[in-house]
């Protein structure tokens, strides 16, 4: 891999090969998975993304698919803590949103062993902007973006989205290099030029989108300089817009013969002038404030200049294509020879759509089904169970039993939970505890999670008992007196024994149910 590109004209060189990593921030699936798909295709022995780096996360890990196989890839709170564990990953994905591009990506420019960022959000501030480009300047690191669908080595490494689904990727022949530099500042655009490209000459070597901000972290110039420097481009496409000076930065590098390979350049706008007033296009630096932000200015720049430049957009793909016959014609370069591409397996949600596999049922249910017009309990119909006057009781008899129980029964149960409804403090241990043990965690978290709730209100008052004794232990008070002072002060034992309720004096809850039992004990007997 070359050095960045702020460097001296003999340091320049590309920035990806097949063995670049990256480590990616926000977690995003798709991406991270077209990533992947793309570095399956490419024939990669190792996936281009080392690892995701989700702010606030404890750890763990994100499972995705590596051709047919299913992987983890590692998470990790900080950049910092990501960047120590994989040294190796020099490319800083952020999809992280405008509102906090430019503190995570300050982090990854500060951080040693990341040398290119590409900052994915929109809308990131210009003054923020300016300050990331600064830095990035003075310390020779790479910034793609602000708002920029990334860039992509054919058959090497791309970053997020680039080129699009898998069959753009294969229709353009990304999958392998050709011989072709591109540059845009449009991402949608670029993606429209990779398909251009493997028609017109045998493929990309490398594309890069800079993103349509008016103030690039890197420039349309910046990166065709960097082509020149890279053998196996023999030549350079771009594709610039109206608004700005960036294209002009190009016309001094083909002046001074920084740039020596042959450019075929077009500059997307030129429809601005048939409107009355400034128009502002899609993207935020996409405005001509003057006669030379015009897209018809920069295009008589370049020509000028020595790059090939047709009359319109129509023309721009023969352009490309004969320049790049007469390389070939010239010996200069010979055409990539085509590969066969691997295929990748077609997710299971996708052929389900299709129609291309049965799927078997993960859950089947023997007392719910929702299939036909209205939900069914063991059989019933909302509907019965509205209309027929069903209570608590005969819901649960259904859900539970998977049958209808007598009255009685149901009504005993309703009684239960009428009785039992709020019961105060006294449950939450074991409530907690259930709740863990639901969550699918180990029997000594259960456990711990009910002993936290302990406190003066459940636990037959642990804490206050705790305190008692070992106050009195440390005063060497024999049990007896200890007890007996407590009763001079009128105080009870804590922890010993229930304030209230005794064999004496029953629980009037206890009293309701077994009086009911009671009643319908024939009825009980006869079932």
């Amino acid at each position: 891999m070359g050095s960045a590109i702020y460097g001296q004209q003999g340091e320049l060189g590309q920035l990806f090969s097949k063995e670049t990593q990256a480590i990616f921030f926000n977690w995003k699936e798709k991406p991270v998975q077209r990533m992947l798909d793309f570095d399956f295709l490419c024939g990669r022995p190792t996936p281009s993304v080392a690892c995701i780096v989700q702010p606030g996360s404890n750890g763990g890990f994100q499972k995705v698919f590596f051709g047919d196989e299913e992987i983890a890839i590692p998470v990790y709170g900080s950049t910092t803590e990501a960047a120590k564990k994989h040294p190796k990953a020099d490319v800083f994905v952020n999809y992280a949103s405008f509102r906090s591009a430019y503190e995570s990506t300050m982090e990854a420019l500060q951080t040693a062993t990341v040398r290119v960022v590409a900052v994915i959000a929109e809308g990131v501030p210009e003054k923020d902007t300016k300050r990331l480009i600064a830095y990035a300047r003075s310390n020779n690191k790479v910034i793609i973006g602000p708002a920029t669908v990334g860039g992509v080595q054919a058959g090497a490494f791309k970053i997020g989205d680039t080129a699009g689904t898998l069959d753009n990727i294969i229709a353009c022949k990304l999958y392998r290099p050709g011989s072709v530099g591109f540059v845009s500042k449009s991402g949608g655009m670029s993606n429209e030029m990779y398909n251009v490209l493997s028609r017109a000459t045998d493929g990309l070597y490398e594309g890069i989108a800079i993103g349509g901000d008016t103030f690039p972290g890197s420039t349309l110039s910046d990166h065709c300089i960097r082509y020149q420097n890279i053998p196996q481009i023999k030549m350079i496409v771009v594709l610039g817009e109206l608004g700005g000076q960036d294209e002009y930065s190009l016309v001094s590098a083909l002046k001074e013969g920084k740039v020596t390979k042959p450019v075929v350049a077009w500059v997307s706008g030129t429809c601005a002038k048939l409107f009355k007033s400034e128009v502002q296009f899609g993207h935020a630096g996409a405005r001509s404030t003057g006669e030379s932000d015009s897209a018809q200015a920069k295009n008589a720049a370049l020509a000028a200049a020595g790059a090939v430049v047709p009359d319109s957009f129509e023309g721009l793909e023969g352009a490309v294509r004969a320049t790049y016959q007469k390389l070939v014609e010239q010996g200069v370069l010979t055409p990539q020879a085509d590969i066969e591409v691997p295929e990748i397996p077609m997710d299971l949600a996708a052929a389900v759509k299709l129609k291309k596999v049965r799927k078997p049922t993960n859950v089947v249910s023997t007392i719910c089904d929702d299939r036909g017009e209205e939900p069914t309990y063991y059989g019933v119909t909302m509907s019965q169970l509205i209309e027929e006057d069903y209570g608590i009781g005969d819901v649960l008899a259904l859900l539970w039993f998977k049958r209808k129980l007598p009255k009685y029964f149901t009504k005993f149960m309703e009684m239960c939970i009428m009785l039992c409804a709020d019961h105060g403090p006294c449950v939450s241990g074991a409530h907690n505890s259930i709740v863990t043990s639901r969550a699918g965690k180990d029997l000594v978290s259960c456990l711990v999670s009910g002993l936290l709730t302990i406190g003066p209100r459940f636990g037959g008052a642990i804490d206050d008992a705790a305190r008692c004794f070992k106050k009195a232990c440390e005063d060497g008070l024999p049990a007896a007196s200890f007890v007996e002072g407590l009763k001079k002060q009128g105080k009870r034992v804590p922890g010993i024994g229930h304030r209230i309720k005794s064999k004496d004096n029953r629980d009037k809850r206890v009293e309701l149910l077994s009086k009911y039992a009671r009643r319908v004990s024939t009825t009980t007997a006869a079932v």
